[in-house]
C-alpha cells in the first residue's frame, strides 16, 4: 500500500460509516471482521486485501473505489471559456458536463436573482452538503465565506455548502442557478 492510500482509505472509511450512522463495532459485525481491524483502518494503519475492502463497501453500502478514490477537490472553479464543449451536429448547441452526479447523491436546483448590497451569508447546511454555482448575468463572489470566489456570467464553482458561505451580487439583475447536493 503507497503511503498515501492508508490514510485515504482511513479518512474515507470513517466518512462513510459517520455517513450511515455505523458505530466501529457495527460496521465491523456486518463487514465479517474484526473491530480492530476497522480502527486500524480509520487510523490510516494497516494493510487491507481488496477483499476486506469490498466487504467493507458492502457493509456501508458504497461501491470499492468510494474508499480508495481521490477525494474530490473542496472548491472547484471553471472559467465559461474553458469549460470543454462538445457541439450538436443538428444544431447550434453545445453542452458542457460540469459536475457528474454521484450516485444515491440529492441534489435540488435554485435559480438565484440577486442584487448588490445585501449579501446572503449562509450558516453551515447539513454535514455533507455541496453546493454547485453557475453565474448567469453580472458579477459575483460566491463560495466559502472566508475565501469566495469573483464569478462572471457563464462561470462555474463548487464549494463546501456545510461550510459558512455566501453569495455577493455586484450587478444590477445578477443571475444565477444554484444547485444545492447533498452527498
Amino acid at each position: 500500500m503507497t503511503e498515501t492510500l492508508g490514510p485515504r482509505i482511513g479518512a474515507a472509511l470513517k466518512r462513510e460509516r459517520n455517513a450511515v450512522g455505523l458505530t466501529v463495532s457495527e460496521l465491523a459485525r456486518r463487514a465479517g471482521i474484526s473491530k480492530a481491524t476497522v480502527s486500524q483502518l480509520e487510523s490510516g494503519v494497516g494493510n487491507p486485501s481488496v477483499e476486506t475492502l469490498w466487504s467493507l463497501g458492502d457493509a456501508l453500502g458504497v461501491p470499492f473505489a468510494r474508499l480508495v478514490d481521490e477525494p474530490p477537490e473542496r472548491v472547484t472553479l471553471i472559467r465559461a471559456a474553458d469549460a470543454p464543449r462538445i457541439g450538436s451536429a443538428g444544431s447550434s448547441y453545445a453542452a458542457a458536463l460540469l459536475s457528474s452526479s454521484p450516485p444515491n447523491a440529492r441534489r435540488d436546483v435554485y435559480l438565484v436573482q440577486a442584487e448588490p448590497g445585501s449579501p446572503k451569508n449562509s450558516a453551515p447546511h447539513t454535514h455533507g452538503t455541496v453546493e454547485h454555482v453557475i453565474l448567469i448575468s453580472g458579477t459575483a463572489l460566491v463560495g466559502p465565506a472566508a475565501s469566495p470566489l469573483l464569478l462572471h456570467p457563464g462561470d462555474y464553482a463548487c464549494y463546501p455548502g456545510d461550510a459558512p458561505h455566501i453569495f455577493d451580487a455586484r450587478d444590477d439583475g445578477t443571475t444565477a442557478v444554484l444547485i444545492s447536493e447533498l452527498r
